[in-house]
């Protein structure tokens, strides 16, 4: 019988460090190969992304974009994780969507900040309210016990709804003044303009972009990226394909030669930040392949407490 983990399942025995280390060691497999396919009706989608991992498996994670199912009560994204042996071929689990993505994305930027971020760091300024922005705070708690949170958002009402689920967390009115003072700077917007403007940002700080996932998004302005040294989860599926990176090298802002390096270099220490007065800056392009790399972690956390 094929297995089907949901978050009542598997939320319990999950951790956010533990995942970032097999993320960490998932990029020092063989590179993976990875797909994604799109399939629309209208505004109705589907998507598909795929990636092999040599040791890992297969993982194939297929969402649906209903965008009128909330009228009808239902949610507008869902969707399930298939996990397949690397050895066989044969399915070892159907994992829930919304369990392998919110792990998956919040862990990517830890895993970011953990490799980019000045160690002394403990503000962290979190622009957005939304559900990844949850994730986040829980995410960087991990990592830094005495982290100081900052929540801006568009909507003071829901920044102040997320700031009341995390005692201590303050919320910014102004988003410049809010900018300047934080140490970790972490974006998760629908924002199809920048947010961020490059002319706040401070000598050490890190910023980390994660809402901007289409060619025409963008969370940070030109002068974000001239003024920063610029880092991405992967080459493969950031550049060419989301608007803060496709955008500024197709205008002549940056080149590929100002990338300098992703996952596959950060894990062996072949690039990183090199003084505590640089800005650094993580694109947060998530992919197929941390899909299957959160999966393998979820079924085997899942297995281990059988």
């Amino acid at each position: 019988m094929i297995p089907v983990l949901t978050r009542t399942d598997v939320e319990p025995l999950m951790d956010w460090l533990a995942l970032a280390d097999a993320l960490a060691e998932g990029h020092r497999r063989p590179k993976a190969q990875i797909e994604d396919t799109l399939l629309a009706r209208g505004d109705d989608k589907l998507l598909s992304r795929a990636a092999w991992i040599e040791g890992l498996g297969i993982g194939v994670k297929s969402v649906t974009i209903f965008p009128d199912n909330p009228a009808q009560g239902r949610p507008s994204i869902q969707g399930a994780m298939s996990v397949f042996s690397d050895e066989s071929g044969e399915i070892e689990a159907l994992i829930d969507n919304g369990l392998v993505t919110k792990w998956k994305t919040a862990c990517d930027s830890l895993l970011g900040a953990r490799m980019l971020a000045r160690k002394d760091a403990r503000r962290l300024l979190v622009v957005g309210a939304g559900i990844v922005a949850g994730s986040i705070i829980e995410a960087y708690s991990a990592l830094i016990p005495d982290l100081e949170v900052t929540i801006w958002a568009r909507r003071r009402d829901a920044a102040e709804a997320l700031a009341a689920a995390y005692p201590g967390a303050q919320v910014a009115d102004d988003l410049e003044t809010a900018v300047s003072a934080a140490e970790i700077i972490t974006c998760c917007t629908m924002a199809k303009s920048p947010v961020i403007k490059g002319a706040w940002l401070q000598p050490g700080q890190h910023l980390d972009l994660i809402g901007a996932y289409t060619p025409d998004m963008r969370e940070a302005d030109d002068e974000a990226l001239r003024r920063a040294r610029i880092f991405v989860d992967s080459r493969d599926t950031t550049l060419d394909h989301i608007g803060e990176l496709k955008t500024p090298l197709a205008e002549g802002v940056i080149t590929k030669g100002d990338i300098q390096g992703d996952f596959y270099d950060l894990v062996t220490g072949a690039v990183g930040r090199q003084s505590d007065s640089e800005i650094t800056l993580f694109k947060n392009g998530g992919g197929a392949h941390l899909d299957l790399m959160t999966a393998r972690f979820i079924l085997g956390k899942w297995r281990a407490a059988q």
